[in-house]
């Protein structure tokens, strides 16, 4: 059950069931010389990170080795017969020399919350876990992890759906601190892990940065060469037109569009991606995950580096690419701008008589000026055909 990988969860404050994205909690699970190696980073915007690694014998999860690095602290532990290393508090400089009896079974504190998946996990499991956590206030460095609650629950991610999980609630009556962890039934993964402290929560989520539903294989060297070895160039000019393909007036009821074409501003930034078989296959992932209501697929860093972007360089909304090969390419771009249309409407009606008699009625009308808010999403597949070629193209977004 023991997953060796590497793992990234979201930090998030949660306050009135609204989230707040603090900073993200990175995860490096290995083993290595019958032990189990946690190495963490701890990133919190607009804060140094916080660097920990954690050494347990594989056999029995005692601990080995500690060390920790922050803004507050740094500490050494080394667990034996005894417990021995040092401990620096940062703010006050003061470096305490560390040294007491470590015979005793334990787990170290900061390997205990990730050893709660390899549990004998079922509905209405409990038990108690000895754990070893130094700080200089302590009367006495070895607490109590209580795992008070186990039952089955479900986990939605944004990103796999539904997972069947097993909901452990633990508290430790020492510290007054209290967690919940929705660990995965069939693979022990956890998703998420929510502890309380002082009142505050903070809630820990699984990014899913292994999860990657693309299975067409990419080549970098060969995308970058499509985007950067050629001497084709696509040029063109991107517009929004408030008319339909066969050329009808927006609107259909009695609406005159006053200003048809609305050509992008310039600055509007143009993405060209190379339209492989890998980055199809991911814009379809991409497109199905948005119909499941789920996040989209993000991009490994190196295809990211092989799209390319350009910006609409002056007022008619024109753009340009260089350097193209021979192949197809998708481009994409959106822009706002100002919908503006006249409509005829109806005020009141006039009836008519003759010699007292009803003849019929006729309507008032009067003509008005509206402007809204528009937005243009544009997208559209071009074809370099031969080497050196240059197409132009129209990337109009059309209202019917």
């Amino acid at each position: 059950m023991l997953k060796t990988g590497k793992y990234t969860l979201t930090c998030y404050t949660v306050e009135g069931g609204s989230e707040t994205d603090i900073g993200t909690f990175a995860i490096n699970i290995r083993v290595s010389d019958n032990k189990l190696v946690l190495t963490t980073v701890m990133a919190l915007y607009g804060l140094e990170e916080w660097k920990d690694t954690a050494i347990s014998n594989l056999g029995n999860f005692k601990p080995v080795y500690r060390s920790s690095s922050s803004t507050l602290k740094d500490m050494v532990l080394h667990y034996g017969s005894e417990v021995t290393g040092y401990y620096l508090d940062k703010k006050s400089g003061k470096k305490t020399q560390i040294k007491e009896a470590g015979s005793a079974y334990f787990v170290d504190s900061y390997t205990y919350p990730f050893l709660l998946s390899l549990l004998p996990l079922s509905s209405g499991y409990s038990t108690e876990i000895p754990v070893y956590e130094y700080l200089p206030a302590n009367s006495s460095n070895i607490k109590k992890a209580i795992v008070e609650e186990v039952k089955r629950s479900t986990y939605v991610s944004k990103f796999t759906g539904t997972h069947e999980v097993w909901e452990v609630t633990v508290s430790e009556p020492a510290t007054g601190q209290k967690s919940v962890s929705y660990i995965d039934q069939q693979t022990r993964r956890l998703w998420q892990i929510d502890t309380w402290s002082n009142d505050h929560l903070i809630r820990m989520v699984d990014k899913e940065t292994d999860f990657n539903s693309i299975k067409s294989p990419f080549d970098k060297a060969a995308t970058l060469q499509m985007i950067k070895g050629g001497k084709s160039v696509i040029s063109g000019q991107v517009f929004a037109r408030d008319f339909d393909d066969n050329g009808t007036v927006f609107a259909k009821m009695q609406v005159m569009n006053i200003q048809a074409k609305q050509v992008a501003p310039r600055g509007t930034q143009v993405i060209l991606i190379p339209y492989n078989a890998y980055f199809k296959e991911w814009i379809k992932v991409n497109e199905s995950q948005r119909k499941k209501g789920r996040e989209g697929i993000a991009l490994s860093d190196d295809a990211a580096q092989c799209i390319k972007s350009t910006n609409v360089y002056d007022d008619k909304g024109h753009f340009e690419f260089v350097n193209l090969m021979p192949g197809e390419y998708l481009l994409y771009t959106e822009f706002g701008y100002d919908h503006s249309y006249s409509q005829s409407e109806v005020v009141g009606y006039t009836d008519h008589y003759l010699n007292g008699m009803f003849q019929g009625s006729t309507a008032n009308t009067v003509n008005r000026n509206y402007s809204t808010g528009a937005n243009a999403v544009i997208k559209k597949v071009v074809t370099v055909t031969n080497p050196g070629e240059k197409v132009e193209v129209k990337l109009k977004k059309t209202r019917a």
